[in-house]
């Protein structure tokens, strides 16, 4: 009988991935979304094009039309599947809209993860639970600590330098956004069903995702956007920090693998951080000029003096726990490689969208 697996925000990104990733390895894939990112930023976060995409691509995909606050229909649909495996992406995902829609926000990021976990506890206790958490719950932290400013980049000055931000960095006393705050309950919520319900789950505390299967928008998806500006010859704004700003960028295939291995062996109420790592970090000028490089096209920006609240000024992640409980794993694309899987991705939706407008 086939291994079920059931992913939250499955048109998204990261959630997209996992299904063409787990379906590859004979899992019986059902994808569970409601297309909430169109009702949180308007028609250029619509992902419907990426459901039909798994519908056409995928042998054995199953969509549910589910809206993880939804209680009810939740515990109706894990008490149906027993799914094998659980994979936690569907979340409100911006900073800057979850000032403006506070319950919204919260409902979904930290009361739609307990409604799934408590599913999961009641119908399925030894499926392993895979939440994608953020390195926003670390809050504004990391900007605490002493930096040193390069010409394009801002750097670490401590022993943080050489790998990065580990997950022993402390969570509370810091400004986290209200995004960050529902993020970070969930979080907890996640690492409490793994230490008090012997639930084997784990969060994976991920900084930038980008693939050629992001639809990136301005409050959120820093380099797919930043790439689709650059195409479009877009003015791209530029919040705060001189334009030196470093993220580490992960892809979402890379993702997957990491849950793979996690599935393969579970352990109960962990916490990675999942990054690129110091190797695919990048400022925002660095990001322009290596697009620039790819697009023959210099990047259009604007400088606005003040930074997003809670943002932080460098992050790239600690990798070394999550290699030294899975040496399997490792990161398999270079951020040259991101950026022109992105860059190709947004070309080819950008060339049918022109098509079929013209006919």
């Amino acid at each position: 009988m086939a291994r079920k697996i059931l992913v939250t925000g499955s048109n998204g990104l990261i959630g997209s991935e996992v299904c063409s990733f787990f379906s590859q390895r004979g899992f019986q894939v059902h994808g569970l979304d409601n297309n909430q990112r169109a009702i949180f930023f308007g028609p250029q976060g619509d992902t419907r094009w990426n459901q039909r995409h798994l519908q056409q691509s995928l042998p054995d995909f199953a969509h549910h039309e589910l809206d993880v606050r939804d209680r009810a229909s939740i515990d109706s649909l894990l008490g149906a599947l027993r799914p094998n495996l659980l994979v936690h992406t569907a979340a409100q995902p911006s900073h800057d809209r979850a000032a403006a829609i506070p319950f919204d926000d919260f409902d979904t990021n930290a009361a739609g993860t307990l409604n799934l976990l408590e599913a999961c506890r009641r119908h399925c206790p030894e499926s392993p639970f895979i939440h994608l958490s953020t390195n926003k719950v670390y809050g504004d932290g990391p900007n605490r600590l002493p930096l040193v400013e390069g010409e394009q980049r801002w750097e670490y000055a401590d022993q943080h330098r050489e790998h990065g931000i580990p997950e022993s960095f402390p969570i509370d006393h810091c400004l986290h956004s209200l995004f960050g705050a529902s993020k970070l309950a969930a979080d907890v919520l996640v690492q409490e069903y793994g230490r008090y319900f012997r639930l084997p789950t784990c969060c994976l505390r991920a900084g930038c995702v980008s693939g050629p299967r992001h639809a990136g928008v301005e409050l959120h998806g820093f380099l797919s956007y930043l790439i689709k500006c650059n195409l479009e010859q877009r003015e791209y704004l530029i919040f705060g920090y001189k334009g030196k700003q470093v993220r580490d960028n992960i892809h979402p295939e890379d993702v997957a693998g990491f849950m793979h291995e996690f599935y393969l062996q579970p352990r109960c109420g962990e916490v990675y951080n999942l990054g690129g790592g110091k190797a695919n970090s990048c400022s925002i000028l660095e990001a322009f000029e290596l697009v620039a490089g790819l697009s023959g096209q210099k990047q259009k920006h604007t400088y606005i003096e003040g930074n997003r609240i809670g943002d932080h000024i460098c992050y790239y992640s600690d990798l070394r726990k999550m290699q030294q409980h899975y040496p399997r794993w490792h990161i398999t694309r270079s951020l040259p490689q991101i950026f022109e899987e992105v860059l190709r991705g947004w070309h080819d939706r950008l060339n049918l969208n022109r098509s079929l407008g013209s006919q």
